[in-house]
């Protein structure tokens, strides 16, 4: 398949790029600074764009020709507000439409709702610490999520995938996943793992136009 991903400096993003070239994929990573896209030999499946999702004029063009976006946007910055999900996938989901590309995977966070499948302790830590302390971010992912099932993303075939918290830990291929539907007792996730999710259900039509929930 031919990807354009963005947020390859992550690392989820770094994962998914690595998972990706390593799959055989031709891959277009978008990067504010391509000095820091992690591939130790990109070989001949990787191309590079300087860009940010929140400029789209450098790289818009470049989305025609795509099987798919897969985006690991993310914002590092708790203090203040940010658009970088909700702004950034709203200039991906434009370009696409522009470029006839359909189909949109896009993070966001099992932290945004507190379902009673989670244990006690884990809710109490996630409305009173996570919640209050990544609270910029999740407004953004909320208005991501609200945007994507609007009539202003109509033809976009797009999958939110909610992870809980993540982690460094292997590649091991084994989680669990519910579509619109919370996971009972969700544990944490490899970031590894997450990045295999994205790349193994791009064709999987059980998560379009679905919130999936991914977890151990």
């Amino acid at each position: 398949m031919r990807l354009m991903l963005f947020g390859v400096t992550g690392g989820t993003g770094a994962q998914l790029l690595a998972q990706a070239l390593g799959a055989g994929h031709r891959v277009t990573a978008v990067a504010r600074d391509p000095a820091r896209v992690p591939v130790a030999d990109p070989g001949t499946g990787l191309t590079v764009l300087p860009g940010d999702a929140l400029v789209p004029e450098p790289w818009r063009e470049a989305v025609a020709g795509h099987d798919a976006v897969l985006s690991c946007l993310g914002s590092t910055d708790r203090k203040h507000p940010t658009t970088v999900y909700s702004q950034g996938t709203r200039n991906i989901v434009e370009a696409m439409r522009a470029s006839g590309v359909g189909r949109l995977l896009c993070l966001s966070s099992a932290g945004l709702e507190i379902t009673p499948e989670v244990p006690l302790p884990q809710r109490l830590v996630t409305r009173y610490v996570i919640q209050r302390l990544y609270r910029h971010g999740y407004a953004d992912m909320a208005r991501m999520e609200s945007f994507v099932r609007s009539p202003a993303a109509a033809g976009t075939v797009w999958t939110v995938v909610r992870p809980p918290m993540l982690t460094d830990g292997p590649l091991t291929r084994t989680y669990r996943t519910a579509e619109n539907a919370p996971l009972a007792r969700p544990k944490s996730l490899s970031r590894a793992d997450l990045a295999h999710y994205l790349l193994t259900h791009v064709d999987d039509r059980r998560a379009h136009g679905a919130v999936v929930e991914v977890a151990y």
